[in-house]
Parts: structure tokens; C-alpha cells; sequence
């Protein structure tokens, strides 16, 4: 056999064995790839306390009307996460330093694949404008400091 026809054999035996692999897993466990929904995985208690602003500026309180209706039922009420269905924004990892608020933006335009959590892709948000993302990110941002992410 050639060099080529080996190589293209063992990207398909590689491509079968990620996909056999993938099919294989617990869903719950986030881990199988398939798209993480409260409702499918069992969703349960909320991850991190969250402190709420006694104040929001008027994007955040948009941005919060915005959230509770496309963003909480995996993020949980004021973005706290959802044990088995989506993690907490309000969290170390989201700071701005490491994700950018056009990261939110990809995240609803996109989707985002799983690689912080164990809770499976994100698929794209369907029907949101930018700025409805606007005001989510005013919302999960003035949350975060709230809470000392910064």
C-alpha cells in the first residue's frame, strides 16, 4: 500500500473511532457532545451564590428581561448556573479578561462548543438581536462586579 492510502485510512478509522466514542458517552455527563438542555440533563440547584446589584443601569435591566427569557433556564436565575444544564457567567472564568464581552455575542451567533464544563455544547440563540446581547452582557457584566469579578 502507498503512503497516501494509509494515511487516509487512519483519518478515517480516527474520524470513526471520535465519533463511535462520542456516540457512547453519558449525555449527562456534557460529555457526549450533544446539546445541553435543562430539561434533558436533569437540571438542578443553582452552582454559585450571586449577589444581586441593589441597583442596575437601565442597558442591565434590559439585559435582564433579556436573559431570564433566553439565557436562564440553562445560566439559572442572575446567571448562578444550572447543576446539570449550563454553567454559572457569573464565575472567574467569564471575567472579561478571558472572555471578552464579543465572546457572548459569538456565543449567541454560534453557539459554543464545550470546553470549560462538562454540560455539552451551546447551541446558537435563536432570534436574538445585538442589542439584546447588548444588554446581557451589561447584565452578567455589572453582576460580575457585584460579585468581585472584575
Amino acid at each position: 500500500m502507498d503512503k497516501l492510502t494509509l494515511l487516509i485510512g487512519g483519518v478515517v478509522v480516527a474520524g470513526a473511532a471520535v465519533i463511535f466514542l462520542n456516540a457512547s458517552q453519558d449525555p449527562a455527563s456534557g460529555r457526549s457532545g450533544s446539546l445541553a438542555t435543562p430539561a434533558a440533563s436533569g437540571a438542578g440547584a443553582p452552582m454559585v451564590s450571586v449577589k444581586v446589584p441593589d441597583d442596575l443601569s437601565a442597558l442591565a435591566k434590559i439585559g435582564e428581561i433579556a436573559f431570564n427569557g433566553n439565557c436562564a433556564a440553562c445560566h439559572g436565575e442572575n446567571a448562578t448556573g444550572l447543576d446539570g444544564a449550563g454553567p454559572p457567567l457569573v464565575h472567574k472564568i467569564y471575567e472579561p479578561s478571558h472572555h471578552g464581552d464579543a465572546a457572548f455575542f459569538l456565543a449567541v451567533q454560534n453557539g459554543v462548543r464545550s470546553h470549560h464544563w462538562r454540560f455539552g455544547s451551546m447551541a446558537p440563540v435563536e432570534g436574538l438581536t445585538r442589542a439584546d446581547v447588548k444588554g446581557i452582557v451589561a447584565y452578567v457584566r455589572e453582576l460580575q462586579r457585584e460579585n468581585g469579578i472584575n
